[in-house]
Formats: structure tokens, sequence, C-alpha cells
């Protein structure tokens, strides 16, 4: 019996096979492209529970129906496997049986559990994180990080666990001590990066912010598709922040969209990216019928709410009738998902989806409507408090076209408390002020933009 890098025991003599598995859990844990060595392992040994149960995590990552038939699969012969599996590999089989079948529930309770007996597998540990951060639960993201941090303090990727979790808690000091902390251990930690991205956009740090990540970006090789645009999704908003529109599009162009066109996590990112860009009054061309023609394969997508609702604006913007189809699958989806997840598709996904769907039609009364009832409890639909803003942006500009302006100034310069510097905010705060016949303030708003 081998162990893999962390120290856990693995049932095989094949040193191969402990490659391979050690290259998913770095892999996982690293965001890098030699996470996708263990398929090829596993047809190898097609009889070995771990390996497969990890195939079948990969698969789920895909976050689309073909990877779930895939992760079937590979469960299935993981279960086969387990009489001769050790313990641990027969809890990690389980859980991800659990989670393929849909009960993320127990699934949950399977990690806890794993975390208790088996504090160094840090790969279900990040699994656990990942179906908290779905369900917008980011104290359990912290407890999971919280319960086995002292087992893993020489593992950089801990660290940056622990950052991100903090960061969603709005704990920014201890954000930025943990990420800093994984970084000393390994500059090369995305997710560390990642989390002090977030520290920096939250706390309106936009010239540190994209400082870190100009330099930080000589790192990202081998990298996964998710990762390496994510990150430089981040860069894009600080671009967007400072008004430097140019790169924002080359950044979209180049490394934001493009990688892997099918993904859903990078087709999330380029709708954002895209929306934003237009709240910011640039013109994105002809990118959102791009965009589309990927997105029509997600007709009847409704893996997570918050991936669906990004897809069915997607589809809307590119004009295809697909988004109608989109809507009515949501609608099924909020009367029969399992009771564990309902309220977050029935009083979160049908509304929100509604109202994008009448944002993107220019139908701003409904989009309002309907954006209302589900902003308050958006957290639900998972995804970071900085991707879930993009649903406050598309409430503040319908807020604007339907002549709220009274509303619009007030939400404005809330933001602006946060950016103070912002150039899309401020360009929005001066024709507020023009509209509302405060030209001493619209003046302020235009001058900010030029001291930027």
């Amino acid at each position: 019996m081998r162990a893999d890098y962390l120290g856990n025991a693995i049932t095989t003599d094949e040193v191969s096979l402990v490659s391979a598995i050690d290259d998913f859990i770095a892999g996982l844990l690293g965001y890098e492209q030699k996470i996708a060595n263990i398929l090829v392992a596993v047809e190898h040994a097609p009889d070995h529970c771990l390996a497969n149960s990890y195939a079948a995590i990969l698969w789920m990552f895909m976050e689309n129906s073909q990877g779930q038939k895939e992760a079937t699969n590979h469960i299935k012969r993981a279960i086969k496997a387990a009489p001769t599996a050790s313990t641990r590999e027969r809890m990690n089989c389980e859980m991800v049986r659990h989670w393929v079948a849909g009960d993320i529930e127990r699934a949950i309770i399977m990690g806890d559990e794993i975390a208790a007996a088996f504090p160094r597998d840090l790969a279900i540990a990040k699994l656990s994180q990942y179906l908290h951060f779905n369900r917008g639960d980011a104290p359990a993201m912290l407890r999971t990080a919280d319960r086995i941090f002292a087992h893993n303090r020489d593992v950089p990727h801990m660290h940056g666990m622990a950052a991100f979790a903090f960061e969603q808690c709005h704990l920014l000091d201890d954000a930025q001590a943990a990420a800093e902390a994984a970084l000393a251990l390994k500059p090369k930690e995305p997710w560390a990066q990642h989390a002090l991205a977030h520290v920096y956009l939250t706390r309106g740090q936009i010239g540190k912010g994209t400082a870190f990540l100009e330099d930080a970006r000589e790192t990202w090789t081998e990298l996964s598709s998710f990762m390496y645009t994510h990150n430089y999704w981040h860069l894009a908003l600080f671009y967007l922040s400072q008004g430097k529109d140019d790169l924002v599009l080359k950044l979209y162009d180049q490394h934001c969209w493009g990688i892997e066109k099918d993904y859903s996590q990078d087709q999330i990112g380029a709708v954002s990216l895209l929306a934003r860009m237009e709240f910011a009054g640039i013109d994105v061309g002809d990118r959102w019928e791009d965009v589309g023609q990927y997105l029509r394969a997600r007709v009847d997508d409704t893996i997570l709410p918050f991936l669906t609702m990004q897809y069915l604006y997607g589809l809307a913007r590119a004009g295809l009738s697909e988004a109608d189809d989109l809507m009515a699958a949501v609608l099924e989806r909020s009367k029969t998902a399992p009771v564990f997840e309902r309220p977050a598709w029935r009083d979160v996904g049908v509304p929100a989806c509604r109202g994008l769907l009448a944002h993107a039609r220019g139908q701003h009364e409904t989009a309002i409507e309907n954006l209302g009832q589900a902003l308050p409890r958006m957290m639900e639909i998972g995804g970071s408090h900085a991707q879930r803003d993009l649903f406050d942006q598309f409430m503040l500009d319908s807020i604007i076209k339907t002549g709220r302006l009274t509303h619009a100034q007030q939400i404005l310069e809330l933001r602006r408390g946060f950016e103070p510097h912002s150039v899309p905010i401020n360009r929005a705060l001066m024709k507020v002020y023009k509209e509302l016949d405060l030209p001493h303030q619209a003046m302020q708003a235009a001058a900010r933009i030029q001291r930027r």
C-alpha cells in the first residue's frame, strides 16, 4: 500500500496510479491541467475505487448533463470496487455517489465525516467547499477550512482555501493574511491570488488589485481554463473600474473568452463581463452572438441556478429563442428539484430569471419587479459576492432606464463609497445629476473621472 503526497494511504502498489492520483489532488487544489491525468490512469485501473471516484469528481466539475452521465459510469465502477478499498476510499466513494445522485445534503454530511476522520484528505475538503459555495453558505466554507487547518499548515493550498472562505465571510483582514501566507509558501497559488484579488476589489483598492494581478499573471501557466480565465476576469474588473475600456476588450478577447468555449465557467464569465462592459457604456459589437451560439446547448441546463441565470441572459441578449425554452426548464425545475434545493430555484431562481429575461428584452419595469423579489435572497443561488454583484447592476441599470433617478442617485453614491474613483460609477452619476438638475454634483463626478 502506498500514499498520496499528503500522506493519505492508497490501496495500490502501482507507482503510475499513485502519480496520477497525486496529479488529481494537486491539480484540483491548484487548478492545474494535470488533474485530467486521472482519466487516462483510470482506464488502466478500471477496478480501483478511489481512482474512479476521482474521475467522477472531475466529470461532475464539467457542470453539465454529459459530465453527470460520465460521472455516473465511474461511480458505478467505484462502488463495485469498494469491498477491496480502505475505509477512507469507501467514504470518498459514498460522498461522490450522493453528489452524483443529486443528494447534496447527504454529500455535505459525508464530507464532514471524512474531514473528522482524515483531515489530510484535502481533495474532499475542496469538494466540500465547492458544494457549500454553490449554496451561498460562506460560514460552512470557513468551518470546512477551520476544522482541518491545524493538520495542514504546511500546505499552501490550505491557506488559499481558508483565504477565500474568510473573504466570502467578509473577514477581509483574515483573508488577506491567509492569502499572503499561502503565497509565501508558494507564489504560484492561484486560489490565494484569486482570494486576494477579491479582498482588493471589496475594499475598493483598485490600483493595488491591478498591480497585484498584473504581477501575478506571470505565474498563470498550465492552469485550468476556469482559473486562467477567472483571474483574468478579475483583472478586467479592475481595468473596467479605471475606465481602461480598450484593455478590458483586449482581455475579454484574448484571455477571458475563447479558451474552452463549451465550459460552464468560461461561459458565465463571458456573459458577466459583456454585461458589465455594456453597463459601463462599452460597445461590445457582435460578441453576444458568438457567446450565444455556445449557450444553445444549455437550453435545458438547470444543474445550478447561478449558472442557469447567466446562460439565460446570454441566450436572450443573443436574440435566441432558446432563452424561452430555458425559462420553461427553470419553471419545471422549481417544482421538481430536490427538497434541499427547491427554495433556491422557486424563490430566487424563477423571479431572477424572469427579471433577467425582461432586462435583456428592454422590459425594465418587469425586470425591476422580478429582480426586486430575488435580490434579497440572491446569496442562496451560490457564486461569490463579487459575481452576484452583477445582478445588482442589472437592477440599477433598469432603475436608471425607467427614469427612477432619485433611487439611482442613492444606489450610485452608496456604490461610490466602495469605489470612489470608479469611472463607470462616476459616469453614471454625472448623467444622473444632470438629469436631477444638480450641475455642481455633476461637475464633481466629471472631475473624479479626470483625476483617476
